[in-house]
């Protein structure tokens, strides 16, 4: 998908590059479909702040999304491609057959009035959502089901995608993008295509004020503040962190820590790690 380049008529206009939105349906969403979001504003269950630097950015209404797709053999027609504030991928409006009508993540290539169906016997098309056992090998699938009846958990944002490798044993071989390799039980469902948007990470902020529409708070570099508020601060003029490793200003390791649990049951399905060789 082609991006916008703006004309620079300021120094923030300057270099910045947006979505294109005009292969959209310019339309207001469906208002069955939408409910209040409540701002969190980066805290946890318990109110406390978990990610920092989040809070503030426009006010957004959330499209509830069809994760599971759990509508099966009812062929559904793709009413519109719409924009959404709460994610990096473009979301379809479906009406079914008997007249429901769900959001769902689109696929790059799905356009208005094209049919698609949910199903053990769907035809291998975009869009298109079967058990990876019928699948061919090859092929390009996102909305990945860890578990059968689970919903999509893996590749959903914008341009990611994943490939199916293999069936063996009752489990299906799944390559993704980082270049890992997992096993997946074989009646999982995975939709056909690629996660629309493809482009998203062409985007150029360009200026501050638009990250602030965003949500996303500044950031204040651990070199820039004094010895008493960050393990990286103080010295005279700019000196480099002098430690080992990069520290968040409690002291935990920054970069390249791992983080996984040794125990945790899915790592056993894991074949292939990041950058790793077989």
């Amino acid at each position: 998908m082609p991006v916008k380049k703006y004309k620079p008529t300021s120094p923030g206009r300057r270099g910045m590059i947006g979505s294109d939105f005009s292969t959209l349906n310019k339309k207001k969403p469906e208002k069955s479909l939408l409910e209040g979001k409540k701002r969190g504003s980066g805290r946890g269950s318990a109110g406390k702040i978990t990610t920092r630097h989040r809070g503030g950015g426009a006010k957004k209404r959330f499209r509830m999304i069809d994760f599971k797709m759990n509508k099966f053999d009812i062929p559904a027609k793709v009413q519109a491609i719409e924009y959404d504030p709460n994610r990096t991928a473009f979301i379809a409006l479906l009406v079914y057959a008997d007249g429901e009508k769900r959001y769902i993540v689109a696929q790059e290539g799905l356009k208005k009035d094209d049919k698609i169906i949910v199903s053990k016997n769907a035809p291998v098309k975009i869009g298109n959502r079967l058990p990876l056992k019928k699948i061919p090998a090859g092929t390009i699938i996102c909305n990945v089901e860890l578990f059968p009846g689970k919903g999509s958990q893996i590749a959903r944002s914008a341009g990611s995608s994943a490939k199916l490798m293999a069936i063996e044993s009752g489990f299906a071989y799944v390559s993704f993008s980082s270049k890992k390799v997992e096993l997946i039980p074989e009646d999982s469902f995975a939709t056909i295509g690629q996660i629309s948007n493809v482009s998203h990470n062409k985007i150029v902020i360009g200026k501050a004020g638009r990250s602030r529409w965003l949500g996303r708070r500044p950031q204040v570099r651990g070199s820039a503040m004094n010895p008493v508020d960050h393990p990286h601060g103080g010295g005279e003029g700019r000196q480099p962190i002098g430690l080992k490793h990069p520290k968040t200003p409690w002291g935990k390791p920054a970069l390249g820590f791992k983080t996984r649990k040794k125990n945790k049951p899915k790592t056993r399905y894991r074949i292939k790690k990041k950058d790793e060789e077989v």
